[in-house]
């Protein structure tokens, strides 16, 4: 069984630009991961007009930024994990999860499967989807 990927966007707030949130099987990860201040990344830098997204998955491995701490990543480090593609699944693997400053750190998540064509439809979707760009 395939997990499911959902791309969420936050809107824009007073000290942030919209940012991406994404869930799996029903679940923020990165809420899961670092906490409910923690932070995705923008919407502007993962799903760029005119410019393939961060989250596109390909038979090349590369490391994903998903988002940090409350207290910045160049605090506590960043969320990660390793996106690559094999065929028509999409592997997110070899999870790194922030320091935790004032309690123990959360395990990382486990390796997800996808079933790339509706990961790459959720993408496809989620940059369609501008609307979060109409907010100052």
């Amino acid at each position: 069984m395939f997990d499911r990927l959902e791309i969420v966007m936050l809107p824009p707030g007073p000290r942030f630009a919209a940012q991406v949130r994404l869930w799996v099987n029903g679940r923020d990860v990165l809420e899961g991961a670092v906490g409910a201040g923690g932070r995705g990344p923008y919407a502007a830098d993962a799903l760029p007009a005119g410019r393939p997204s961060l989250l596109r998955a390909t038979s090349e491995a590369r490391r994903l930024v998903l988002g940090e701490a409350d207290c910045t990543g160049g605090c506590c480090g960043y969320l990660t994990v390793i996106v690559q593609r094999y065929g028509q699944v999409v592997q997110w693997s070899h999870w790194q999860v922030p320091k935790a400053v004032h309690t123990p750190a959360p395990p990382p998540p486990p390796e997800l499967h996808f079933e790339a064509r509706q990961y790459d439809a959720e993408v496809a979707r989620s940059k369609a989807d501008r609307w979060w760009r109409a907010h100052p």
